[in-house]
């Protein structure tokens, strides 16, 4: 099931999305304002955000450029009533991926959700599969040749997010930041400590493999697709 924070300070229309997006299969996690959404993403993986744009204490601009900045690419999509180009305009430079304007149909608001999901290249079902190897995001599986293991959470998470985009590279604080958390006082060291035990899981591994990239970070290659 996806994780989709809801960044909203009316709580009818917080309660309102979250309802929407649960009722189409979705673990809707609401927010108050950008500082609220940014704490539950140290705690929570989140897949996609719905936020507002005018709230107090950080609103939807800073929330998004924040996010951005520390190379958080997962879909953000803005719902405010500021309808001017200028607003629309300083949304996609914050680094939203779409803009929709109040009032909306959630019906909508939905369709969007799955369309951004779609194109963040993650899976309906949330699983990857490289040759015989398939990963289930949900169960915290690796099956390899019908044999499943779970992993721990931050490691299932490390690998996932690695495969999900093969042959990109990650630096440790990227990383770091997104599967521990921005605010997280863990070491990188914890990142190559992550890597290495995953290196050792799947060292017979045919399908994959994790590659250190000097200076910059890690990446995963896909032999087999």
């Amino acid at each position: 099931m996806f994780n989709i924070l809801v960044v909203e300070d009316n709580p009818d229309m917080r309660e309102l999305f979250c309802t929407v997006l649960s009722d189409s299969g979705y673990h809707a996690i609401p927010a108050t304002d950008g500082m609220d959404a940014l704490k539950i993403m140290d705690k929570e993986y989140i897949d996609l955000i719905v936020a507002d744009i005018m709230m107090p204490n950080m609103d939807g601009y800073e929330l998004t450029k924040t996010l951005r900045d520390a190379d958080f690419d997962l879909p953000i999509l803005m719902v405010t009533a500021k309808d001017q180009f200028d607003d629309i305009q300083n949304g996609f430079r914050a680094g939203t991926d779409d803009y929709m304007i109040k009032p909306i149909n959630v019906k909508e608001l939905v369709l969007r959700v799955k369309a951004l999901l779609r194109r963040a290249k993650i899976s309906s079902e949330k699983k990857i599969v490289a040759g015989s190897t398939v990963l289930n995001y949900d169960a915290l599986t690796v099956t390899i040749h019908g044999e499943e293991t779970i992993l721990p959470q931050k490691e299932f998470y490390l690998l996932y997010k690695l495969l999900s985009y093969p042959n990109r590279i990650f630096t440790r604080q990227q990383l770091m930041d997104e599967i521990w958390g921005m605010f997280s006082e863990t070491d990188e060291r914890t990142v190559n400590t992550h890597i290495n035990r995953l290196r050792e899981r799947f060292r017979d591994c045919e399908d994959f493999e994790i590659i250190t990239v000097r200076g910059l970070g890690y990446k995963a290659v896909k032999k087999v697709e």
